[in-house]
């Protein structure tokens, strides 16, 4: 008798605990319900390496997904093609926020953009933020069709132009949608005026890798603004040549992927695309570098005082020359003037003498802290914080 007694005692506590309990298990399972579908990894570091596709091809933007995914961990669907078909757009959000890859969309249609607020929802973890256009800054310089800036009166006139038509110009994009969250990046990619595009409303620029144009001067130039403006940079590996096989070999494209990274770029991206925007370019040989990159991130992992010991070289304030060469153009609207010979070797023999720990920033209410070990501006003066 005192056995069952005992016994029932303990299936009555056992009960009551039960009761007591269950609506706290369902609150739980209540919110498991609710999470998002896949939970992030905390370990994943932030250093972002993949692919950015640009041509619609849904079949083939899924067979280069599962053949990077092993060795990368970004991918930027380039292409209004998906970026305008709501469902394939989350169903690729969905496989890559599975493989627990960090991911951007691209898109220049303002009016299409509230279909991002449920990619947000669902997959805000991975959903880095927005490609919203591109080359604004080497549109500038290049005398395109469609540019901020026609005609002023003077370089600070200019800035001033390119800076508020660029601002205004995103603000009016994105007020269709109400405000953009926090931790919403606005990505660009560019090839010139990195400076200005961050003041214009950029969060991240990636400066494009390719033709000729020297890989060194750009890290200089985008490291420079994304520094002193506070913001984030990376690096996109775009064409070599015009036409077929578009991109350099697999070593060029090893050879860049770690330039970049011994940089101190967060976002290393190699363009994939054909000048119809309608097939892959990226070889066996490409595939193999971006994986023994992912490898040399792993064998040789970036320091934290990587970028220490860092010389700025100044400009004049909104002096926005493209240092491509003696045709280069001032805000794409004068022609070379005194100050470009001097500054241009003057430039040359700081690359020569401190290669990848130069920076080239702006005159433009500098506060001389030690972020630089030293500053020489333009006219020759020198300052040691």
């Amino acid at each position: 008798m005192i056995i069952l007694d005992t016994l029932n005692l303990k299936i009555i506590v056992v009960f009551i605990v039960c009761l007591i309990l269950l609506p706290f298990v369902l609150y739980g399972l209540a919110l498991s319900m609710d999470k998002e579908p896949v939970e992030i990894n905390d370990n994943v570091e932030e250093f972002y390496v993949g692919v950015d596709v640009a041509f619609y091809d849904l079949d083939q933007i899924k067979e280069i997904i599962d053949r990077v995914d092993s060795y990368s961990n970004f991918f930027l669907l380039g292409t209004t093609g998906i970026s305008h078909n709501t469902e394939q757009l989350d169903e690729l959000s969905s496989i890559l926020a599975e493989r627990e890859m960090f991911f951007v969309v691209y898109d220049e249609e303002h009016w299409r953009l509230d279909s991002l607020s449920v990619i947000e929802d669902r997959y805000g973890d991975y959903f880095l933020g927005l490609e919203f256009e591109d080359e604004f800054g080497g549109g500038q310089l290049d005398v395109w069709e469609y540019r901020f800036v026609n005609f002023a009166e003077s370089y600070s006139d200019a800035s001033e132009k390119y800076v508020s038509a660029l601002s205004r110009y995103l603000s009016n994009s994105f007020f269709s949608i109400g405000p953009v969250p926090d931790d919403f990046l606005l990505f660009t990619a560019d090839y010139a005026l990195y400076w200005f595009d961050y003041l214009g409303g950029y969060d991240v620029v990636l400066a494009e890798f390719g033709w000729n144009y020297s890989r060194q001067v750009n890290v200089a130039q985008v490291r420079g603004a994304a520094t002193v403006l506070d913001r984030d940079w990376g690096v996109i590996v775009t064409w070599t040549y015009d036409e077929s096989p578009y991109l350099g070999s697999g070593g060029e494209l090893f050879d860049d992927l770690v330039l970049a990274y011994e940089n101190g770029a967060r976002y290393v991206v190699v363009f994939d695309s054909d000048e119809d925007f309608v097939k892959s370019t990226l070889l066996d040989e490409h595939f193999d570098a971006l994986e023994r990159f992912w490898q040399y991130t792993k064998d040789n992992p970036r320091s934290a005082n990587l970028l220490d010991g860092r010389i700025a070289f100044v400009l004049p304030k909104d002096w926005a020359y493209g240092f491509r060469g003696p045709d280069d153009k001032i805000w794409g609207l004068w022609e070379t003037d005194e100050l470009v010979s001097g500054i241009s070797e003057d430039l040359g023999v700081l690359l020569d003498e401190y290669g990848s720990k130069l920076d080239i920033i702006y005159d433009d209410g500098l506060e001389l802290d030690n972020t630089y070990k030293e500053y020489i501006f333009w006219n020759g003066t020198t300052i040691t914080p």
